[in-house]
């Protein structure tokens, strides 16, 4: 396990790095603290990761969301949304499909919202033990040891902390750890976890949960990440952002060994085959869904600032004119998704 300082040294030095560029599954193992009364707290001790190379105690996750008509085939299907992985989480910048597509929709202040639509959404786990439930849970699991999946407003807290100098432990120790006390309040229609904190006091693992160490162990936290696509899936991720992009269906047959959404039953007895992939197609990672009065705030993810000169903003719009369909008169109407994406490529070209 890595010192509070290496801790340190590591995350500002991914700041730096920020500044100037750029699994889940359905067990309850999760703890779904975004499930817990309104103003009321639930106590969290975070432990280290079980992969020893790990220098932080979680793991980073990028994800995208896909969103689709309904599924091909189905009348009675509904909007569905499917998340695939940023490849960006192993390669380098511009390795994902969709990103590479996206950045240069902030050159353009009229694909800005579409361009935050399709940007990677982050999010953080971590293991660890609740120390008090604050949510009547119907059952618990075996193992104590919990998953949480933090999204990055509370991420930022847990962060904020440990860079603090008066932080003198890393709170993931046994004998002079600290807990964290996530608070839910709301603020508007959406739950706020501004409040939330490290406690005080250091507090030492009681035998409970020294013994729960001994018999499960640690999850190794990679475990729990998506597999990084091979070049046949990031071929179909983009060919599935395409179609989402222009208002598709969800086409099973193309998509169901690939990557299917969550909670949809999909025949993919007739699917193209996935020969690339070592593993079962991935399911879409579940994320929290609550009333809109419990529901988190959604956080924007810093996304490239749209810096457009007069001659780019003439060139889009020109290859937007371009790619319209001709029409009677000024309909007045916007171009369409598919005019957008011939618009963009027209532009890289």
């Amino acid at each position: 396990m890595a010192t509070l300082a290496e801790i340190r040294a590591k995350l500002q030095a991914s700041e730096g790095g920020n500044r100037s560029g750029s699994g889940g599954g359905g067990d309850n193992a999760i703890f779904p603290f975004w499930n817990i009364p309104e103003n009321s707290t639930s106590v969290l001790r975070f432990l280290p990761d079980g992969d020893a190379s790990n220098t932080y105690f979680w793991r980073e996750r990028q994800m995208i969301r896909l969103e689709f008509a309904g599924v091909k085939g189905d009348a009675n299907s509904r909007r569905v949304t499917v998340n695939v992985p940023c490849n960006e989480m192993w390669g380098p910048v511009g390795s994902c499909p969709v990103l590479s597509e996206v950045r240069t929709w902030f050159k353009d202040p009229a694909l800005e919202d579409m361009g935050r639509k399709y940007w990677k959404k982050r999010s953080y786990v971590f293991q660890g033990f609740v120390a008090e439930n604050s949510l009547q849970e119907d059952t618990t699991p075996d193992n104590p040891i919990r998953r949480f999946i933090i999204n990055p407003s509370i991420f930022n807290i847990i962060k904020g902390a440990l860079m603090d100098s008066d932080f003198t432990e890393l709170p993931t120790d046994i004998e002079q750890g600290t807990d964290f006390r996530l608070t839910k309040t709301t603020k508007g229609q959406y739950a706020d976890y501004s409040t939330s904190s490290w406690s005080r006091r250091e507090r030492s693992l009681d035998s409970n949960e020294r013994a729960a160490i001994d018999t499960h162990g640690l999850f190794n936290l990679n475990d729990f990440l998506p597999k990084q696509p091979t070049e046949a899936e990031l071929t179909m991720i983009g060919r599935m952002f395409e179609a989402s992009v222009d208002g598709q269906m969800y086409d099973p047959e193309l998509y169901g060994n690939f990557y299917r959404p969550a909670g949809v039953q999909i025949d993919t007895s007739n699917s193209a085959p996935n020969n690339s992939a070592a593993k079962p197609a991935a399911q879409s990672v579940p994320q929290p869904t609550t009333a809109p009065a419990t529901t988190a705030a959604p956080v924007v993810e810093a996304a490239p600032t749209p810096v457009t000169p007069p001659a780019q903003q003439e060139a889009v719009a020109a290859a937007v004119a371009a790619t319209a369909p001709e029409a009677g008169g000024d309909s007045g109407e916007k171009p369409s998704a598919q005019d957008i994406l011939a618009a963009i490529r027209n532009r890289g070209a």
